[in-house]
């Protein structure tokens, strides 16, 4: 259970509605109606949107009325929950559950009175950018991509250049500089909704330094499954990302290998790079389970990619 110290009284003051901003944002650009939009947004996060004693069901609904009033989306079913959320004092009886302090209940219901004027009068349907067509599938299941890696870290996409990410040691911070090759392997991909492009990464563990190619990746290499992420043209580019070969992976084998792997939709929705997802750790690490190990929470991994190809 979250605590009201890393909460605060600011609407988007926890994670989860930090989060939720970000999911909103991914979602209405999908090119759906206010109620789609809102099905897909529930669906994200469940206990959330349908549960009342759920800690976080205030506040979903009053994210996506204050969203959907800045971004000028209609829907009755949002702004009615949320009226009635702030009329019936659910979200302060909440955070006076929680603990919140009754110094912090008073400026919580001065924010919300703010937002309820928001929800009230908001412009109704303003236009919005929409997807007009699906996002390119730049990586199929079964391709095999090598990376640069610095200290066992990929190129984080999300800075102008690689050299302004700076890494740091014992002598201070230094330019991202590449020191060793890392090698993933697609085992899934697809469409969130038809439209927000996943894929699932395979990795090796550890790193290499020289360049990996294809035949070189079979044998007893250890490999660490990773969760999904997105990735745009410009992540792609920025990572140095480059295919090498194809490998036919067989998604029974993955299924049965990998129990209760779900799709990536909610990397999709959440607009989560799979820059999140390309380090790697030497064997051994705390985050790795060994192969056969149980998992308590770490990262499952495989001995040979031979167990989940066809053939």
């Amino acid at each position: 259970m979250a605590t009201m110290g890393v909460w605060g009284t600011g609407l988007y003051s926890g994670d989860f509605a930090m989060d939720l901003r970000s999911t909103v944002g991914a979602v209405v650009r999908l090119p759906f109606d206010a109620d789609r939009l809102v099905d897909i947004l529930c669906e994200t996060e469940p206990a959330a949107a349908n549960d009342p004693n759920n800690e976080e069901h205030t506040t979903f609904w009053l994210i996506l009325a204050d969203q959907f009033a800045k971004r000028g989306i209609a829907s009755d079913r949002v702004r009615e929950k949320a009226l009635g959320v702030i009329d019936a004092a659910e979200d302060i009886a909440m955070l006076e559950k929680l603990g919140m302090k009754p110094g912090d209940l008073r400026k919580r219901r001065r924010l919300l009175d703010e937002v309820r004027t928001r929800i009230v009068s908001s412009p109704v349907n303003k236009a919005r950018t929409i997807l007009k067509k699906p996002q390119p599938l730049l990586m199929d299941r079964g391709d095999v991509i090598v990376y640069p890696t610095c200290g066992g870290r990929c190129i984080n996409p999300y800075f102008p250049s690689k050299e302004l990410d700076k890494q740091y040691t014992r002598q201070g911070p230094v330019p991202w500089q590449q020191d060793g090759w890392a090698v993933a392997v697609i085992i899934d991909c697809g469409r969130a909704f038809d439209f927000l492009s996943w894929y699932r990464p395979l990795k090796i563990v550890g790193t290499t330094s020289e360049k990996p190619v294809l035949d070189s990746l079979r044998g007893d290499i250890v490999w660490r499954l990773d969760l999904a992420g997105t990735c745009p043209p410009t992540h792609f580019k920025k990572m140095e990302l480059e295919k090498i070969g194809s490998l036919p992976v067989d998604p029974e084998k993955v299924r049965n290998v990998f129990p209760g792997l779900r799709p990536g939709i909610s990397a999709a929705v959440g607009d989560i790079s799979i820059a999140n997802r390309l380090n790697t750790v030497p064997l051994g690490h705390w985050t790795i389970a060994k192969p056969g190990e149980p998992l308590k929470g770490r990262a499952p991994s495989i001995i040979g990619i031979a167990q989940i190809l066809t053939g």
